[in-house]
């Protein structure tokens, strides 16, 4: 049995002080590997990085039991970031069912990464499970290549009772559309023993299929790379030494003991290091230090910012101050005047029309996907709805 939850409107305690589309700009903390790729030579040795980037960007992830808060229908949240080379603008373009889409642009024309989610989430009881449906779509603009993948999925545990935990599991499967390579990855589930939690195991196999790389760490640490017949070598031998010995019996949604950290076949190429939390993370949140920057509200800011920006949102912004009551007055109020305006649109027959996106077909895949338009950093914020 379970329960479709996007449309249950959960009280403010459950949340973290940020809105959804703050939490999709995450995916940006890790950039340096998009910029790695862009200067490799070698698709094979590009791909691997591009293998990193997909597990890195879900990395944030680790611990965060707090839920985002829904974004409203036409709220957006942009992010400049000059010393990493890089602008992101998101626009929430749905609200039934909820989608986010989001478009980040290199700053010297290097690449575009762009995709939409719409986070599917089911109550099982003792835990919610979110799929992240949606393509992301890695553009590496010198090389002409165009990498899509979709997220694996995520489960937090004992939401009711116990330790809140999350894992996530399922397979990532990376395409390069110009050379046909692939990359495999299989974010696997705990396991009865907690042995396998966060481990991600996967290969690159060129286009003839034939495997040219192995790919493994964990989504909460790192991830290494080596050669296929050197890893099954590997495996082969630690099998014999018989290194599965200790078992513990734990029950199905006990936080699993963290095993030992990724073991390093030697011959292995380091291709990504999680950057540490910092130290008073546990009290906020578990945030990382690049969540903590996503809602600064610098000063001359709020004159450049489109009027429906996250960081000018009452209920978010009051949470984060710690004043609790009127995040929770804001927030019912905000979505109380959401309805009101759906009200009206339905009243007058008009539908909702999206700002800075469009949907479109992604040129890649040739499915529907929603594009962004254009223009947002022009600054000509004249007929964006008044939505706080």
């Amino acid at each position: 049995m379970f329960l479709e939850l996007s449309k249950i409107a959960m009280p403010v305690v459950f949340n973290e002080p940020l809105s959804f589309l703050q939490r999709m700009s995450e995916y940006m903390e890790h950039t340096h590997l998009i910029h790695q790729a862009c200067s490799l030579s070698d698709s094979m040795d590009r791909m691997q990085v591009v293998a990193a980037f997909a597990v890195s960007a879900v990395a944030s992830q680790w611990e965060r039991t707090g839920k985002p808060f829904n974004p409203l229908l036409g709220e957006t949240y942009e992010l400049t970031r000059e010393e990493e080379g890089y602008r992101l603008i998101s626009e929430q373009v749905s609200h039934h069912p909820p989608i986010s889409a989001f478009h980040a642009q290199s700053l010297k024309q290097e690449f575009e990464f762009h995709g939409s989610i719409y986070p599917k989430l089911k109550f099982w009881g003792k835990s919610v499970e979110a799929e992240p449906k949606g393509t992301m779509t890695l553009e590496l603009l010198k090389h002409k290549e165009a990498y899509t993948w979709t997220n694996p999925m995520c489960c937090v545990h004992n939401i009711i009772l116990g330790k809140l935990w999350i894992e996530q599991y399922g397979t990532v499967e990376i395409v390069n559309h110009s050379t046909g390579d692939k990359c495999v990855l299989n974010f696997k589930p705990c396991g009865m023993f907690g042995k396998e939690l966060h481990k991600v195991e996967g290969h690159i196999q060129d286009k003839s299929k034939k495997k040219r790389r192995v790919i493994y760490g964990k989504w909460t640490e790192c991830m290494y790379s080596v050669d296929p017949k050197v890893y099954d070598t590997y495996k082969k031998s630690d099998k014999k030494s018989g290194s599965d010995s200790k078992k513990l019996k734990q029950e199905a949604d006990e936080m699993p003991e963290v095993q030992e950290t990724v073991t390093v076949i030697p011959g292995s190429a380091l291709l990504w290091r999680i950057t540490p939390r910092p130290p008073h993370s546990a009290q906020m949140y578990n945030f990382t230090s690049f969540a903590m920057t996503l809602n600064e509200l610098e000063p001359g800011m709020e004159r450049l910012l489109a009027p429906t920006d996250c960081r000018l949102r009452p209920d978010i912004r009051a949470m984060e101050n710690g004043d609790i009551d009127s995040a929770s007055t804001e927030k019912e109020r905000l979505e109380e005047k959401q309805r009101a305006a759906r009200r009206e649109r339905s009243k007058d027959e008009e539908e909702w029309s999206t700002r800075w996106f469009h949907l479109g077909t992604n040129p890649h895949t040739g499915a529907e996907d929603w594009l962004y338009t254009g223009g947002y950093f022009d600054r000509n914020y004249t007929d964006c709805p008044n939505i706080y």
